[in-house]
């Protein structure tokens, strides 16, 4: 099966998903029988009331959590048929992913934390900060390469998060609000980096965002309610529509 993408074929494909959580009566089904694709040289965008299970589907095609039943295919590989060892590989090589939460490495600089990718892959560390002070250039951090992530504001560490899930130039990238922490200056600084891998790269990016402002940033919009995917619409046709609806459930 293929590991790697193709110009406009299919990233992720997820079918009749299911996940739950707990056990007896505390048992919340999280997501429900979800159906969900997404192409190369696409953003897509997954919005929809917080606990809808928005993030939980994100971690599915991450390969972070496994699923109870049904399949989620990324470039033609079946995850849950893949061992432990195996899913780490093909997530190291594929897929970045930014988490709501930073995970930077406090005892590293920020260039240092971000070449963490390429050094997994084997670059040299010479050439692995390199093309992470490159990278840190693109989100506005050039000169604080040096700095730890506590020098930071929370702006700041989520863009450094974002130039390590990109540094290694994943076919797909998975974002997490990657602009909650982000002021619109900077929050357009990100989309704006976001459209470049999604189009000049020919890649994919899924983001899950309550983030109103960059909806206008996405090929497609879907919809999750209640653990299940509601609507899929093209974003040409629909921003307006879930600009509003967002506001109504904000």
């Amino acid at each position: 099966m293929p590991d790697s993408p193709t110009s406009h074929q299919l990233v992720v494909d997820v079918r009749a998903v299911e996940k739950s959580f707990g056990d007896g009566a505390n048992r919340i089904h999280v997501l429900k029988h979800v159906d969900l694709q997404a192409k190369t040289g696409e953003i897509m965008m997954l919005v929809g009331p917080s606990g809808c299970g928005k993030t939980t589907l994100l971690s599915a095609i991450a390969g972070t959590m496994r699923v109870e039943s049904g399949s989620v295919r990324v470039f033609g590989n079946e995850l849950e048929n893949m061992s432990g060892g195996a899913l780490t590989r093909f997530r190291a090589k594929n897929i970045g992913f930014i988490f709501q939460q930073f995970n930077l490495i406090p005892t590293l600089t920020i260039a240092e934390n971000v070449s963490v990718p390429l050094l997994i892959q084997g670059l040299s560390s010479g050439k692995a900060l390199k093309r992470s002070r490159e990278i840190l250039e693109k989100v506005g951090l050039g000169t604080r390469w040096k700095d730890r992530p506590n020098k930071l504001s929370g702006g700041q560490q989520q863009r450094v998060a974002i130039a390590r899930a990109l540094v290694h130039e994943p076919p797909l990238v998975i974002c997490d609000e990657p602009t909650a922490a982000l002021d619109a200056q900077n929050g357009e600084i990100v989309m704006d980096l976001f459209r470049e891998v999604a189009r000049a790269s020919d890649r994919a990016v899924i983001i899950v965002t309550h983030d109103n402002r960059i909806f206008s940033y996405a090929d497609r919009i879907a919809r999750m309610d209640d653990g299940e995917i509601v609507e899929v619409k093209d974003q040409q046709h629909q921003t307006a529509h879930f600009e509003h609806e967002h506001a109504i459930e904000s």
